[in-house]
């Protein structure tokens, strides 16, 4: 059985919406992973940072560090363990590679925000929420 309802992904310098967006799932009670949740966990910088200084660093570490490969099983494992994914845009090249896996393991995809350009992939998403308005009337009538 899985231990969350949603996959939050995103890109870490979306920092203050994704968090938004975590306290949405917090007012409905829907459980959730979310990468943004372990950040004083992660094992580098520190909590003055600002989102695109802590990105900076961690983007500057060597692909198979510790630190890296830790946070690489931990959101793996996260994802395994979650029923949806939920895409927060902006968002990227991380992000929209989680959206793939979570497609292929046939778990139910769904984004908010605004994408760039039309792409045939987008379609791999249930639903596009324009505005946490739109999100917030789906997660008040999500069935667990």
């Amino acid at each position: 059985m899985n231990k969350y309802e949603f996959f939050i992904a995103g890109r870490a310098r979306n920092k203050e919406n994704i968090l938004k967006i975590c306290d949405l799932f917090d007012k409905y009670n829907i459980s959730y992973y979310c990468f943004l949740k372990s950040e004083d966990d992660w094992g580098y910088g520190n909590s003055n940072q600002t989102p695109e200084e802590k990105q900076k660093e961690f983007e500057s570490l060597n692909l198979k560090s510790e630190v890296v490969l830790k946070l690489f099983h931990e959101d793996l494992e996260g994802e395994k363990k979650s029923n949806n994914l939920l895409l927060v845009l902006p968002a990227g090249k991380a992000a929209h590679i989680e959206a793939g896996i979570a497609y292929g393991l046939g778990k139910k995809c769904y984004a908010i925000g605004e994408y760039e350009a039309t792409d045939t992939l987008y379609n791999i998403f249930e639903e596009i929420f324009t505005n946490e308005s739109e999100l917030e009337e789906f997660l008040k009538n999500y069935n667990r």
